[in-house]
């Protein structure tokens, strides 16, 4: 039975998804959960894109102690300079350069010949290999290369010193079995005298990412690269989750298994779902609200005789707590560090005291807590902001002319209360619009969702929006925890806000992708 290496690129790939936008601190974050979920290697970033990719990637190359950290790097020697002075430092440090091999981007994109971009690949991946022991090549849109060139082009990839050899399905244009194809194609063909691994790198154009890789790792992949939650351009990069229980769930078949601690995947999953903004859907795969729920009544039935009628994955592999024992108002400070405990979440002796005062606040207006209540608790209300201001309360009013007035409640850079009043057609748009006063920028509301973090009328709400930065029609998403849905409102529309604040300030940089390329 062959083990599978991960590799995460929630941080990088996943990034570039329109809207999310990861503090440092988060990544950091995000990061060491990552670790704690057995992932192989993390792709941190891209070091070249800005000042902060550059130290957001060097903080995470600072905090792993058991995972390695990979930067990305176009084949250019600056992008690889960048990646070393960012992730030198790291336990175990990787580099990933690429380069386009198709038709349509070496004509349209590169504007290269296909000799010309092998000696491309060739003095890249060299002089890569002289400041890393270990190298990843990819060449981009590889599913849509001529297959006997994209041969030569990863022979001289390897003949060059590339240890990894990922093969990325871009666009998500390929099917299961034409991609097998080109792994057996490649590993029976690509010579070398040393073990070189092949990984596939799915995205979900056609909906079959989760497939593609699968199908890769049947055929002979030794890593595999995707997103947590399935996050990336366009359609999203393959889920990291699916692929690990698929492995679990059908070792029979594929014959291989992952590092992945799975009764992690629940927190990682809700982790990276708070920091993109990007809610699960509930139909979602493995980590979905629906996942274990069952509402024919001949399912149901079957799963109480069995769960295994109806399940074929069972909620603990996970880290759902099926019969875990809910606490209450009159529950205690040491039974609530133990319930933190035992659901896995990261916490700071520092932080107890606070935790417990907001447990013990939300205890006052819920009959009963439960473990996702506790999760949004402790995890739900550190997303950060700019220092130096925060939201503090609100009030709503309702007028005469059935207009609402907001009175919003801020804590300025000087640490003083500001309050802001705004009128609306509704409480929501009254709240908005408050916060737009005190931020004075000019965003536009994109989309604005709530759900429920768990059933029933005393469910905590948390608020999802997505506002534009009208100046550079940068999309950014935010969520909001809180009890009240107004408050859940407001501080997701705030935290949108701060992050449009850092954009205008300079703090946060263009995101350079893997389609961003000079054509010298």
């Amino acid at each position: 039975m062959r083990k599978v290496e991960f590799l995460d690129t929630t941080l990088r790939d996943g990034e570039q998804t329109p809207g999310v936008n990861f503090s440092i601190k988060e990544k950091v974050a995000i990061a060491k959960q990552l670790e704690k979920w057995g992932i192989s290697s993390i792709e941190a970033g891209f070091p070249a894109a800005s000042p902060d990719s550059f130290e957001a990637v060097k903080q995470i190359a600072a905090a792993m102690t058991t995972t390695a950290v990979s930067g990305l790097a176009r084949s250019v020697k600056s992008d690889i300079d960048a990646c070393y002075e960012a992730i030198k430092d790291a336990k175990f440090p990787q580099c990933h350069v690429f380069i386009a091999t198709s038709p349509i981007h070496r004509e349209f994109k590169l504007k290269k010949s296909k000799e010309e971009i092998l000696d491309i690949i060739k003095e890249h991946v060299t002089y890569a290999r002289t400041k890393f022991d270990v190298v990843e090549f990819s060449p981009e849109d590889a599913t849509r290369t001529e297959l006997d060139y994209l041969l030569q082009v990863v022979q001289t990839a390897v003949d060059a010193g590339a240890t990894y050899i990922n093969i990325p399905d871009t666009v998500g244009f390929t099917t299961p079995a034409e991609f097998g194809h080109i792994f057996e194609y490649l590993i029976a063909n690509v010579k070398s005298d040393r073990e070189i691994v092949f990984s596939p790198h799915c995205h979900d154009d056609l909906g079959m990412a989760t497939a593609n890789t699968l199908a890769a790792i049947k055929a002979g992949a030794g890593r595999v690269e995707g997103t947590v939650n399935g996050i990336g351009e366009r359609a999203g990069n393959v889920a990291l989750e699916e692929v690990a229980v698929a492995l679990n769930i059908r070792e029979d078949f594929y014959q291989a298994s992952s590092p992945l601690v799975l009764n992690e995947t629940v927190n990682t999953s809700e982790m990276v779902s708070r920091y993109s903004g990007i809610a699960i859907p509930k139909n979602k795969a493995v980590v979905g609200g629906n996942a274990f729920s069952h509402e024919s009544g001949i399912h149901q039935d079957g799963v109480l005789k069995n769960p295994l009628t109806y399940e074929i994955i069972t909620p603990e592999l996970v880290g759902v707590k099926a019969n875990s024992l809910p606490l209450g108002k009159l529950s205690g400070r040491h039974a609530f560090v133990e319930k933190i405990k035992e659901l896995g979440l990261a916490f700071e002796e520092s932080e107890l005291a606070q935790l417990f005062a907001k447990f013990k606040k939300l205890a006052d207006k819920k009959h009963e807590i439960t473990d996702a209540d506790i999760r949004a608790l402790v995890t739900g209300t550190d997303i950060e902001n700019p220092e130096g201001f925060r939201f503090n309360d609100l009030s709503i009013t309702s007028n005469a002319d059935g207009s609402v007035t907001a009175a919003i409640s801020m804590i300025n850079i000087d640490g003083e209360e500001v309050e802001v009043l705004a009128n609306g057609k509704g409480s929501v748009e009254a709240i908005f619009n408050a916060i737009d006063k005190f931020f004075n920028q000019t965003v536009r509301l994109e989309s604005y969702n709530i759900e429920a973090v768990t059933d029933g009328i005393d469910a905590q709400a948390r608020v999802l929006v997505s506002v534009e930065n009208v100046d550079t029609d940068t999309i950014f998403n935010a969520s909001g925890l809180d009890f009240d849905v107004l408050k859940a409102s407001a501080i997701a529309y705030v935290n949108a806000n701060a992050l449009v604040q850092k954009e205008n300030a300079g703090e946060i940089g263009h995101k350079v992708s893997e389609h961003d390329y000079p054509t010298n």
